[in-house]
This record gives C-alpha cells, structure tokens and sequence, in this order.
C-alpha cells in the first residue's frame, strides 16, 4: 500500500517537458535557460510554465529561448525578445509597472474601499434613532395576529 501511494505521489508531481534533444552542452547555459523557463507561461496550458509543459508551441518556445541564449543575449534580452513577440501574457510573473500597475493596485485598493464603506455603515447604524413605540391601533393590531 505505501509503495502505491509513493508512486502515485511521484505521478503527481510536476515533471520538467524537457527534452534531451533541447538540453545544451554548456551547463551554465542550460541552467540559465530553464530559470528563465520556469518563469515563462505557456500559451496552451494556461498556468503551466513552459519548462512543464508537453505542448508544441512549449518545445518551441524552450528552443527559441536557447537560441537566444546561445546567441549572447542577457536574461533580460531575452525575455523582452519572447515578451516582445507574444505579449506580457508569456510571463508568469507580470511585471509590476505600466497598465499593470492598474492590476496590481485594484485588490488593495478595493479592499481598503470595502473596510471604509463597512466601517462607515457599522458606524452609522449604531447611532441610529430607536425605532418608535407602537401606536395604540399598531398594538392592538400586533395583539390580533398573535391571537390567531
């Protein structure tokens, strides 16, 4: 039973896509190349880097970013090369800064407007009016359908 659980632990986990054909020669290359890769989505699977990803367009993208690599682009350049020709969306991380700014702001901003708009109706229902007292006509009325 343990054993089952171990291999099924195991078939859970993600495994990298990547194939021995892509590896580069240079460890140092490699290494940076699958940095850069774990932090690049995939445009098929969403929110699975392209490091994990099976997909074509994936193996493509690992190949494209090698052969930036290899061609002497920094991890800067390169990642503004894929950004540049498939948008913002490859990153899986967005960057902080621009129309993102927007994004980035909009949860605390609107949980601070929340916090402000319930404070000020908590606030202003405890300083409420008491209701007023039944009328004689609203009590003898009350005092009917509690009858019944």
């Amino acid at each position: 039973m343990r054993v089952l659980v171990f291999i099924l632990a195991l078939l859970a986990s993600p495994l990298a896509a990547v194939q021995p054909d892509e590896v580069l020669e240079d460890a140092v290359l490699e290494l940076r190349a699958r940095e850069l890769s774990a932090g690049l989505r995939c445009p098929v699977c969403r929110n699975e880097s392209i490091d994990e990803s099976n997909a074509d367009i994936s193996r493509d993208l690992r190949l494209l970013l090698r052969e930036r690599l290899v061609a002497g682009d920094t991890d800067e350049q390169a990642l503004q090369f894929l950004v540049d020709r498939y948008g913002e969306y490859i990153l899986l991380t967005p960057r902080v800064g621009g129309a993102n700014l927007l994004l980035w702001l909009a949860a605390p901003m609107m949980l601070i407007v929340a916090g402000g708009v319930a404070f000020v109706s908590v606030r202003a229902r405890s300083k409420g009016e008491a209701p007023a007292a039944l009328t004689e006509d609203e009590r003898a009325r009350l005092n009917d359908l509690l009858d019944r």
